[in-house]
């Protein structure tokens, strides 16, 4: 399984930005998409993930109400819509590729140990 993850840059607070993670080599159609994000001398966390089909769709709360996930299947690619951006949403963002199994738990879908593949990260920041 490869991914890549594109679409960060530098914005103002309040702007937008679509990160997009493209993904291949699946052998099973049964699989979620996370997003994760890592900020300077900070832990990683979770902020959005997905299943393959699109129909299960979770969010941290840093995120719930601002970003928003979608998947893509006829271009095996994932998107993060962020709106109303903060500076504290400065970070670093990863995709990363999981058994589909992995959002069936609360604390599953935003362990990172349970993800298996990853990303290489996107710069993203948000200046005040």
């Amino acid at each position: 399984v490869q991914l890549q993850a594109s679409g960060g840059g530098l914005v103002q607070a309040g702007g937008s930005l679509r990160l997009a993670c493209a993904a291949s080599g699946f052998t099973s159609n049964y699989y979620a998409i996370g997003w994760f994000r890592q900020a300077p001398g900070k832990a990683r966390e979770g902020v959005s993930c997905i299943s393959s089909s699109g129909v299960k769709i979770y969010y941290t709360d840093s995120a719930k109400g601002r970003f928003t996930i979608s998947i893509d299947n006829a271009k095996n690619t994932v998107y993060l819509q962020m709106n109303s951006l903060k500076p504290e949403d400065t970070a670093v963002y990863y995709c990363a590729a999981a058994p589909g199994s992995t959002l069936l738990s609360t604390r599953g879908r935003w362990t990172a140990a349970n993800y298996h593949y990853w990303g290489q990260g996107t710069q993203v920041t948000v200046s005040s």
